[in-house]
């Protein structure tokens, strides 16, 4: 919307003291002058001051204020130079950009108004900059905003513009108030305030977990998105922006696995996510769009390549986990709520999930989920690992065509099981004891097809003509998260995971540092990230593997610190940890990226063993803390109609726990159940 934007006095630039974010919605910026000529004669460097403050609140309102620190009035010219290029995102992001409509733009003097639109046939976007609240008009002339300004010693003079948004029939209106007043009405701030009497609160003596956890609840309230539940309802639901600069839009797996994440945290994400995605479920076979009946939508997207389908995101389903991660999600949310209205609502999606499952997950009969796009713009690979060059064999070649990944049988699993407690809920039986012969069967088919007993590990995939990808990556490890490992062979697991060619020291990395193919600076062959981490670790804490899973917490939180304002980035690089190294950022990495963020309650529920039985009115928990965390409390958790303040510490080796608020009698300790039902 805009593509560029500078600031001048009488032709010069200013120069930049310091800016940046005062919030996730407001900015402020810190200028002062070069030395430059005016009519009345020459003004001296670093005497004049300019602070530039923004919100963002649908459309953007900037403060504009010159202070005069000089001993002699000053008069000259300040220049706003603004341009929109209106490129769609995705050509932003490739860096090839083509010209489809025509940009036109208009002043109003008497309106104090630019106006620069954009149309496309039926495509229209425009950003009306207005400004107000100034004793100076502004002109426009030369691509520029200009105002003639005359500021006495010690004086400052002030504007606000306003930059109202619009695509199409939807317009997005600035803020009214002054962003440099940070007034309590701002509706951002409201948000802001809603958000932090909702979500669930941490305190502890160790400092790097609070400033994590803290900063992970920011990004999170920075990545609310609304969205419509369908088109024919006005409903609008909250889900998870995947992240930014890049995934601003409805994900499907993102927005899943960030519901999975934060389900103790705030709730209500998962409650949305399930709303949007399910009134977005494929009704037809698509294959353009990777689309097939039942399944669940990878991403939406709402630019000019969308809107006339020269992309398939309108919107694209090539996501092979996200259909079983949406039932997964929909169990899990019922146990943190005990609305049972939230499961009758939706299981009609689940049921299409399950159907999708049987009928096209499984794409050859042979009971294993697979996938393969059909779509010339599709993706490769349809994993949480979607890059094109993310499956490798041993000797570093592409596995091409139709692929089996282990973790997305595990989903499945999980999912079957889940569905059929929800079932014996519902008073279902026959459906849940199908589902369950159904996870038994598969679980004995994973066991017998994917494991490796001389590398004592999991194929990372199984190829088109059924062989086993025996190269070593992260992937197993979600095997653990979904409970398909039996207990037997968990250890054996954990123990290669847990190896100095995996084990970074900042993470366990997406492929061993020994596989030819490996660069600690590529994006899903080496490098670290923090949400894989997470699942992995709770995997562990569910296999019993307390301290191996307080070790990943250690090293991932660790690794925070060192982000700017301890913020997780989508992913950093695999480099092996030493004394005098620190973790070197993914060059393009999202930054703040939802489920990098909600890493930190991963970990944190692996340490503490939170297992929400809200139907019941029951929290069970299985506390291990390690030596290196003393003490954590947690305020303001909900579960269901209850709210907890839980304070857990540790002493003479062992884990303690107390109920502060709330009824102490539910929450009970209890060991995670590892789920090993068979035929």
């Amino acid at each position: 919307m805009i593509s560029h934007w500078t600031v001048y006095a009488n032709e010069e630039p200013w120069d930049l003291l310091n800016g940046g974010a005062t919030a996730a919605f407001a900015a402020q910026i810190f200028l002062t002058n070069r030395a430059f000529l005016t009519e009345a004669g020459p003004i001296e460097a670093h005497t004049v001051g300019l602070t530039v403050s923004r919100e963002i609140s649908g459309g953007l309102h900037e403060d504009l204020d010159v202070i005069n620190y000089g001993t002699s009035d000053v008069r000259f010219n300040l220049e706003i130079g603004i341009r929109s290029d209106f490129a769609d995102l995705f050509e932003v992001k490739s860096g090839r950009f083509v010209r489809r409509g025509r940009i036109s733009t208009t002043w109003s003097e008497s309106d104090q108004r630019l106006v620069t639109t954009y149309r496309n046939q039926d495509f229209l976007r425009a950003v009306e900059v207005s400004a107000c609240n100034s004793e100076s008009l502004a002109a426009y002339a030369n691509g520029r905003m200009t105002f003639d300004i005359a500021i006495e010693p010690g004086a400052r003079w002030h504007c606000c513009l306003r930059y109202d948004l619009s695509e199409g029939r939807d317009q997005f209106r600035a803020p009214v108030f002054c962003a440099s007043s940070q007034s309590e009405l701002s509706e951002s701030r409201k948000r802001l305030a809603q958000w932090n009497s909702a979500v669930l609160k941490l305190e502890s003596s160790h400092e790097t977990l609070r400033s994590v956890f803290q900063q992970a609840t920011d990004d999170l309230a920075a990545l609310r998105l609304p969205i419509k539940g369908s088109a024919l309802k006005a409903d609008t639901h909250v889900v998870p922006a995947a992240g930014l600069p890049w995934f601003v839009a409805l994900f499907g797996r993102d927005s899943l696995i960030t519901s999975l994440q934060t389900s103790l945290v705030y709730p209500s994400f998962a409650r949305g996510t399930l709303e949007v995605l399910g009134a977005r479920q494929a009704k037809d076979r698509d294959d353009y769009r990777d689309a097939e009946p039942g399944k669940i939508m990878h991403e939406l997207r709402l630019g000019e390549l969308a809107h006339f389908n020269l992309v398939p995101h309108t919107p694209y389903y090539g996501t092979a986990d996200a259909t079983p991660l949406y039932l997964i999600t929909l169990h899990i949310a019922w146990c943190c709520t005990g609305d049972l209205d939230l499961l009758k609502r939706h299981l009609p999606t689940a049921e299409r999930c399950l159907d999708w499952i049987d009928q096209y997950g499984d794409r050859d009969g042979d009971g294993f989920q697979e996938y393969e796009t059909r779509s010339p713009d599709g993706l490769e690979n349809q994993s949480w690992k979607d890059s094109g060059d993310a499956v490798v064999y041993p000797d570093g070649a592409q596995v091409g065509g139709a692929k089996a990944l282990c973790e997305l049988q595990g989903y499945v699993y999980d999912a079957w099981m889940r569905m059929a407690k929800v079932y014996d809920v519902l008073h279902e039986q026959a459906r849940a004891t199908n589902l369950r012969a159904k996870a038994a069967k598969l679980f004995a088919r994973f066991n017998e097809a994917f494991w490796d007993e001389e590398a004592g590990f999991y194929a990372l995939a199984l190829d088109a003509e059924k062989n086993k990808v025996m190269t070593v990556a992260s992937n197993p490890g979600h095997c653990l998260w979904s409970g398909i490992v039996p207990p037997e062979r968990a250890g054996r697991v954990v123990a290669r995971l847990m190896r100095e060619d995996m084990w970074s020291g900042w993470g366990i990395r997406t492929l061993s540092a020994a596989h030819p193919a490996y660069n600690p600076y590529s994006y899903q062959r080496g490098a670290v990230w923090p949400h894989d981490n997470g699942l992995i670790a709770e995997g562990f804490k569910r296999y019993g593997y307390a301290k191996e899973a307080a070790e990943i917490a250690q090293d991932v939180w660790s690794a925070g610190r060192f982000f700017m304002l301890n913020q997780f980035p989508e992913l950093y690089a695999g480099l092996h940890r030493d004394a005098s190294s620190f973790p070197v950022q993914y060059l393009g990495a999202n930054v703040p990226q939802a489920w990098a963020a909600g890493s930190v309650f991963s970990l944190l529920y692996a340490i503490l063993g939170l297992q929400p039985d809200a139907p019941n009115a029951m929290l069970y928990v299985d506390p291990v803390l390690p030596d290196w965390l003393a003490d954590v409390t947690l305020r303001d958790l909900h579960l269901g109609e209850q709210t907890f303040d839980i304070r857990f510490w540790r002493k003479n080796q062992q884990s303690h726990f107390t109920v502060l608020k709330g009824e102490p009698s539910a929450v009970i300790r209890r060991a995670l159940p590892v789920q090993t039902e068979r035929a």
